[in-house]
C-alpha cells in the first residue's frame, strides 16, 4: 500500500485532481491534426511469436494484452497513472504523471476507443487508445495495440499516436516542453516496447518482473505496479493541469 502524501509527497491531493477530470474535455479536434504541426507516430516491435492460427491460451498474445490493459508497459521513470481499476475500460479518466528531468506535471487523459476486432482476415487486434484532456500539456491521441497475424504467427506491440504541445502552457511549462518534450515522448516509445517485450518473455518462462499487486491511493490504482517513490521526488518541480 502506498499513501498520497508517499505519492504525491504531499503537494498533490491526487484523488481530488484525478476526481475532477470527469467535467474535463478532450482538448483537441481530429480535424487539426496534420504534419507538420503535429507529431504523427508509429512504432511496431516484435514480440514472442506464436504458432499460425488464434491466440493461444496464456500466450504471448494473451500476455501481452494483459500488461497493456493495466498500463503496465509504461516506463515508471517517465510516465506514471492514477485510475479506478473497477471503471469500464471504456470512458476510464486516467491522471498521468509526467516525469521530465526534475519536473513533474499531472495531467488528465480519457480512454476514448476499446479496439477487439480482426482485419483484413488474419489480424487479431486488441487494445485501446487514449485522448488528452483540457489542462494536458500535450494534445492529441495515443493507441497501444497487440496484434497477431494468424497467418504467420508473428505478435506485434504498436503504438499509434498523434500530438502537439498545447497552445496554453504557461512559461515554466512550455520551456520544459521545448527543452524536454520530443526527445522524452520518443524514449517513452522506446521504452514502453522494451518492457513489453521483456515482461511477456518473463511470463512465458513462468516468472514475475513485476510486484504481485499495484500500489493504491484509496480505491485508486498507481500503474505501472513497480512505480516506486524516491526522496529526492520531493525536490521536483511539480505542475498540476498547466493552462
Amino acid at each position: 500500500m502506498i499513501s498520497l502524501g508517499d505519492w504525491a509527497f504531499g503537494r498533490l491531493d491526487a484523488v481530488e485532481v484525478w476526481r475532477n477530470l470527469t467535467d474535463a474535455r478532450v482538448n483537441y479536434s481530429t480535424d487539426e491534426v496534420r504534419r507538420p504541426t503535429w507529431n504523427i507516430d508509429v512504432h511496431r516491435t516484435a514480440l514472442p511469436e506464436e504458432r499460425p492460427g488464434p491466440p493461444e491460451p496464456a500466450g504471448p498474445w494473451e500476455q501481452a494484452c494483459r500488461l497493456v490493459r493495466d498500463y503496465e508497459f509504461s516506463p515508471p521513470e517517465i510516465v506514471r497513472a492514477l485510475y479506478d481499476p473497477a471503471a469500464p475500460l471504456l470512458g476510464r479518466d486516467m491522471l498521468l504523471e509526467a516525469r521530465f528531468h526534475g519536473m513533474r506535471f499531472y495531467c488528465g487523459v480519457r480512454v476514448t476507443e476499446v479496439v477487439d476486432e480482426t482485419r483484413a482476415g488474419t489480424d487479431r487486434v486488441w487494445g485501446w487508445a487514449y485522448e488528452t484532456l483540457e489542462g494536458h500539456l500535450e494534445r492529441g491521441k495515443a493507441t497501444y495495440e497487440v496484434v497477431k497475424r494468424q497467418d504467420t504467427g508473428e505478435v506485434l506491440f504498436v503504438v499509434s499516436c498523434h500530438s502537439q504541445g498545447a497552445p496554453t502552457l504557461d512559461r515554466i511549462t512550455f520551456l520544459g516542453w521545448r527543452l524536454f518534450g520530443r526527445r522524452t515522448q520518443l524514449r517513452f516509445y522506446r521504452r514502453c516496447a522494451e518492457r513489453l517485450r521483456l515482461f511477456v518473455e518473463a511470463a512465458l518462462r513462468g516468472e514475475h518482473p513485476l510486484p504481485g499487486a499495484p500500489s493504491t491511493v484509496g480505491r485508486l490504482v498507481c500503474a505501472p505496479s513497480d512505480a516506486r517513490t524516491h526522496r529526492r521526488d520531493a525536490l521536483a518541480l511539480h505542475r498540476v493541469a498547466p493552462e
